[in-house]
């Protein structure tokens, strides 16, 4: 790795207030949510700025609203990386476009990957910041889950969160075992790989095996 892209990672994760680690996950993150919301925008036939637009809010949407609530400015007023990171993520739809669309889990595996490595990046920075555990996992779902809405508002969906599969639950989960491993003393790193196995997992299994909570079944108002 050069020394211009190393000195890059740590300005940029001194910006975060992140690990040079984090600061790729996040891009990761950045990469693979954008992917899912400009997948489901050229679906249904949105138009190149149009799906940029919805892969931008998919990924920055939930970050965005983490930093608000812990009082620091939005990650991406700092660095335009993410702008591009996003185009990036509409020029491989366009390459690759006919075969993601028709691969219906291409959606699916792109969200769950984002999802996973979001939660873990609020759920650090948070934890940088001074705040308790309970508001770093509170802020690690944030950070995983409501990019997500954003995305299914602007492409006219009921968001996933509020349906039957289990969405956020899976990050509070990958925060709780970020904690454990966090309390036993393991590396920041090794903490991440776990949590992110858990919320990978989870999400997996709930569709597969259709885990749900329980309904309110209440009557409709007349």
């Amino acid at each position: 790795m050069s020394d211009w892209l190393i000195s890059l990672l740590q300005e940029m994760g001194a910006t975060l207030r992140l690990p040079v680690s984090f600061v790729v996950i996040e891009f990761v993150g950045t990469f693979a949510f954008a992917l899912s919301g400009i997948r489901l925008a050229s679906a249904k036939h949105f138009d190149i700025f149009g799906a940029w637009i919805v892969g931008m809010a998919t990924a920055i949407g939930g970050g965005t609203l983490r930093d608000f609530m812990l009082g620091v400015n939005p990650f991406w007023m700092t660095n335009g990386i993410y702008f591009i990171c996003c185009a990036l993520a509409v020029v491989w739809v366009m390459a690759f476009g006919k075969y993601l669309i028709r691969q219906s889990n291409t959606w699916f595996i792109f969200d769950t990957i984002g999802l996973a490595l979001f939660n873990v990046i609020g759920i650090e920075k948070t934890l940088n910041m001074g705040f308790p555990y309970w508001t770093a996992i509170t802020m690690g779902s944030i950070t995983g889950a409501a990019g997500g809405v954003i995305r299914d508002v602007f492409i006219n969906e009921v968001p996933l969160i509020f349906r039957k599969e289990i969405y956020a639950l899976a990050c509070v989960a990958g925060g709780i075992v970020y904690m454990l491993c966090n309390m036993a003393g393991m590396s920041p790193e090794v903490n991440a790989l776990l949590s992110i196995f858990t919320v990978m997992v989870m999400r997996i299994l709930a569709v597969k095996y259709k885990w749900h909570l329980p309904i309110l079944q209440g009557e409709e108002e007349k």
